[in-house]
């Protein structure tokens, strides 16, 4: 696969790695693949990350809690450190927040154990993605917050193909449109699995399979 960069141009730091070709995800199918790797793990990328999203909020806005998806963690970390420093106000009583992610349980659900439970309820959470696709881990999330009596303070991502989940936006730091020709097709429409064309490779929160 032939990759090529796309550069923020707010932070030279952060970049997508794109491959164009023939992939699968677990809810869509789609003609690039987007290498998040080290702006999800390499420490200057995902303060850079981090610091860039921490714009999306004013000083008005309160996180107690920042839940992660997609391994973004680190990412996680340093948002909330980057929050606290713009201003941003926590109702927790030891005055900062909460970093967490959810397990998955062999139904795909998302859930909390007891002891992060508390965690959520009652808390305004920020929700974290590495990518928003279709919206449906997006949609899975903001119900498992809901579910848990957390309240959605906001949602960011670094790249987003979708504006608006459940009537919240996306902030990211990259759209579809900042990617030529970026499609996603749900697997029973994929014009490339229409014309017999094999899959590159099997994309999942965790990188990349390829298939040969």
């Amino acid at each position: 696969m032939q990759t090529y960069k796309i550069n923020s141009p707010y932070n030279n730091l952060i970049n997508l790695k794109v491959s164009q070709g023939h992939f699968a995800t677990t809810s869509s199918h789609i003609n690039h693949y987007i290498d998040l790797t080290t702006l999800k793990a390499r420490a200057s990328e995902a303060k850079a990350v981090a610091k860039s999203m921490s714009h999306e909020y004013m000083a008005t806005t309160i996180v107690d809690t920042i839940v992660c998806l997609d391994y973004t963690d680190v990412i996680g970390a340093y948002l909330a450190d980057a929050l606290t420093e713009s201003g941003i106000m926590s109702m927790n009583q030891h005055g900062t927040m909460y970093v967490t992610t959810p397990e998955i349980n062999s139904m795909g659900q998302l859930t909390f154990r007891d002891n992060v439970v508390p965690m959520i309820t009652n808390r305004h959470v920020l929700l974290l993605l590495a990518t928003a696709t279709t919206g449906q881990t997006t949609e899975k999330a903001i119900e498992c917050i809901k579910y848990y009596g957390g309240s959605i303070a906001g949602i960011s991502a670094i790249f987003s193909a979708v504006d608006n989940v459940d009537g919240y936006d996306i902030h990211s730091i990259f759209h579809m449109n900042d990617i030529e020709g970026y499609a996603s097709y749900s697997s029973h429409e994929c014009p490339f699995c229409k014309a017999g064309m094999k899959l590159d490779g099997l994309v999942s929160a965790s990188g990349i399979s390829e298939l040969k």
